[in-house]
């Protein structure tokens, strides 16, 4: 095994990884494999957008869904990604990513304490394609107590939302916690097992309970740390080393600038360019403003690198687009909007006041739509959920408003929401055509009452009704709404742009022509989507970064230097 060497001009590793959200995943992989490591992170926080995002991971016939009995297999995942990404990405992408996920898994399970479940019953995003599967392929990590980082706690980076109290919400628990109200079989249980939790470790156990991206990132990072695989935070990347190959990288550390050697390549992890406003106006809509989810520190910069160097790059119109509720002003993050498109009592209409769209959709798709109607020469404009009293009185909404609670004053002074007392009322109120609204209006009813909408399909999908209200009868996405309304104004965030460098099956970089830059690599949204310009399931995103992470660490581990 090769050591880490520092010396008067520098440090020398076997493999240089720049950024520490999923990338975290290459180090790991390559500490197993015998090379030595060093991660370095723009930000002062470890864990990327990973540690903001829902913390779900799609990875098809692993040996964790085996075990649970999901009954997949490589072969109906191979149909089903050749149903949805057809000619949108390469496909010896996805296919390596249908072969090495499954020993990702394991990977994870040996290198990380982390113990994951699936969460069963949350659809892929297009399950009515062939190979597509109603009871999911997603997977989430289980609680995990981040105490056990100890004084590399401070390091972690927070969550995007601060829970009122601690408590450790899986994907899975979502679900049924949103409808407590209307199922409380279900839900009050799951709040009370989770706050006993969340309170009680950390008040009697003195334990730090985290779901979702929280848990993953942490439970990442507490692998990287038990391997010993050194982390630099606050440290940015400058420029890359070498001519017919990458040698090492040039960094700046708290002003003073590093050069770090790497014998086997430079794996490029920054994430995408969510915060480059400059570059998002170039690629995607001169509409887009800075409302993304993703990390702060993703501005683009390894995708400006590689394409200095002669780096192609592809799908750099796509995000991981994700609808949300404007923000109060200027400079907050929106909140986004999940279950909430998708309960019955609710639906959503452009500034001319008319549907456009199924609601439930997911997220992706969404924005893509909102893209085409932009590109058409018909711009959605303003969007605005509306919804009834009775909605309102039974689901929790964006995060922070509770069944009964009212919306906040705020919000109505800030102009994102209004209340109506009559159709026109509520029109006027938000600045949509009367006459227009009250004909969506009374359709979307007519609709509703039938159990089936005509005019998008909402409901026909096994995603859609994932997050209905299972109460409701006989679509669980539809329901007349009545008496008084609300219509809050949504906006198009993003969990992260999934544009980027192209990359082949080992995650190499390559040019235009196809041929490889020699010694550098990029995953994540570093690299173009492997799925194209689709989202095949929920943690799809997390997925193809974690699995490419083992793909690039495997290759890397062939390279020039022998590394035992």
């Amino acid at each position: 095994m090769t050591r880490t060497t520092t010396t008067a001009r520098g440090t020398t590793v076997d493999l240089l990884v720049i950024g520490s959200g999923t990338g975290m995943s290459a180090a790991l992989a390559a500490k197993e494999l015998g090379l030595d490591v060093l991660i370095v992170e723009k930000t002062g926080y470890v864990g990327g957008s990973t540690a903001r995002s829902g913390g779900a991971f799609w990875i098809p016939a692993s040996p964790l869904l085996a075990r649970s009995g999901s009954g997949d297999s490589a072969e109906q995942a191979q149909t089903y990604l050749e149903a949805a990404v057809g000619d949108s990405a390469a496909k010896d992408r996805w296919q390596a990513f249908l072969e090495y996920g499954p020993g990702t898994v394991e990977m994870l399970q040996r290198m990380t304490p982390m113990k994951f479940f699936w969460a069963r019953g949350y659809s892929d995003y297009h399950p009515e394609l062939p190979g597509g599967s109603a009871v999911g392929r997603t997977c989430e990590c289980r609680p995990f107590d981040a105490s056990t980082l100890g004084a590399e706690r401070a390091r972690l980076r927070p969550s995007l939302l601060a829970a009122p109290v601690p408590m450790p919400v899986t994907g899975a628990d979502y679900k049924w916690m949103n409808l407590f109200m209307r199922k409380p079989a279900r839900g009050v249980p799951t709040i009370l097992r989770r706050a006993l939790q969340g309170i009680g470790g950390k008040l009697l156990l003195k334990r730090e309970y985290m779901a979702g991206g929280q848990a993953l990132a942490a439970g990442l990072f507490a692998g990287v740390l038990r391997a010993g695989i050194p982390v630099w935070t606050d440290t940015s990347l400058v420029r890359l080393l070498g001519a017919d190959r990458i040698t090492g990288a040039v960094l700046e550390q708290h002003g003073q600038t590093v050069e770090v050697t790497a014998r086997c390549g430079v794996v490029l992890a920054t994430g995408g360019f969510d915060h480059d406003m400059a570059m998002r106006h170039e690629y995607q809509s001169r509409e887009i403003e800075d409302w993304s989810l993703g990390s702060e520190g993703n501005t683009g910069d390894g995708i400006k690198i590689g394409r200095d160097l002669g780096a192609d790059v592809a799908l750099m119109d796509q995000a991981w687009w994700f609808p949300a509720v404007a923000p109060l002003e200027p400079g907050k993050a929106p909140q986004v909007l999940l279950a909430e498109r998708s309960l019955p009592g609710s639906f959503v209409v452009d500034a001319g006041g008319r549907r456009f769209i199924n609601e439930s959709t997911d997220y992706m798709s969404f924005g893509q739509r909102f893209q085409e109607r932009e590109r058409a020469g018909d711009p959605i404009g303003a969007m605005w959920l509306v919804f009834d009293q009775r909605y309102r009185n039974s689901y929790v909404f964006a995060g922070s408003l509770y069944p009964r609670m009212a919306i906040p004053k705020t919000w109505f002074d800030a102009g994102i929401a209004h209340r109506g007392s009559t159709p026109a009322e509520l029109a006027r109120a938000a600045g949509l055509p009367e006459d227009v609204f009250a004909r969506t209006l009374a359709r979307f009813n007519e609709n509703a009452a039938s159990g089936t909408d005509h005019d998008f399909a909402r409901g026909a999908s096994a995603y859609d009704r994932y997050y209905g209200d299972p109460t409701v009868t006989p679509n669980p996405n539809l329901r007349p709404l009545s008496g008084t309304l609300y219509a809050v104004k949504v906006v198009l965030s993003d969990l992260g742009t999934c544009g980027g460098l192209r990359a082949d099956a080992h995650g190499r970089v390559q040019r235009a022509d196809d041929s490889v830059i020699d010694g550098l690599y990029a995953l994540g949204n570093n690299a173009a989507n492997v799925f194209g310009a689709t989202y095949p399931g929920a943690g799809a995103t997390i997925g193809q970064g974690l699995v490419f992470g083992r793909i690039v660490a495997e290759h890397a581990a062939r390279g020039p230097v022998s590394v035992r």
